[in-house]
């Protein structure tokens, strides 16, 4: 049995907030790396930067970040894009989720390795469950679950959801 949490409409006033958040903290940047995790992640990253091209004249970089979810430290982690185009630069690393926080600490461990004006998180769903103390900077909803409980976020055309199964 899936209960939804976040229906399509509520997920795009989400990721607009989210992105007026964003474009906030960063009013004087002339450009802001939006770096979302392969997945979800990705795609919230990119309904995010669709949102952020449109309030600001910024350039939005998209930066694809990929990792092996299970065992990060096995695969490392790798970006779409070279260090020196994020390098002394506003990034904000996205994903969907953030459940133990293992794939958000390994994506923000990874981009520290270079010198950045600031580095932020933004999820759709906080789940409470950390293993790591990494927080999400901007999130969309925060649930206490149980850790048998599931969340499912799924971004198909005009019918975007979060559910609860």
């Amino acid at each position: 049995m899936q209960n939804q949490i976040l229906s399509h409409i509520q997920i795009q006033h989400k990721i607009k907030r989210i992105s007026y958040q964003i474009y906030e903290a960063n009013v004087e940047e002339s450009e802001i790396v939006i770096a979302g995790i392969e997945g979800g992640g990705l795609l919230f990253a990119k309904k995010i930067r669709r949102v952020l091209q449109k309030i600001t004249d910024a350039d939005i970089i998209l930066c694809k970040v990929s990792m092996d979810k299970k065992n990060p430290v096995a695969s490392g982690v790798q970006t779409s894009i070279p260090e020196e185009e994020y390098a002394n630069k506003s990034v904000v690393l996205v994903d969907d989720v953030l459940n133990s926080g293992t794939t958000l600490i390994y994506g923000v461990h990874h981009f520290l390795r270079v010198p950045l004006k600031q580095l932020k998180t933004a999820v759709l769903v906080n789940r409470n469950h950390k293993k790591y103390p990494v927080k999400a900077d901007y999130k969309g909803i925060s649930l206490s679950t149980s850790l048998q409980e599931h969340i499912k976020v799924e971004f198909k055309a005009k019918n975007d959801s979060v559910s609860l199964a």
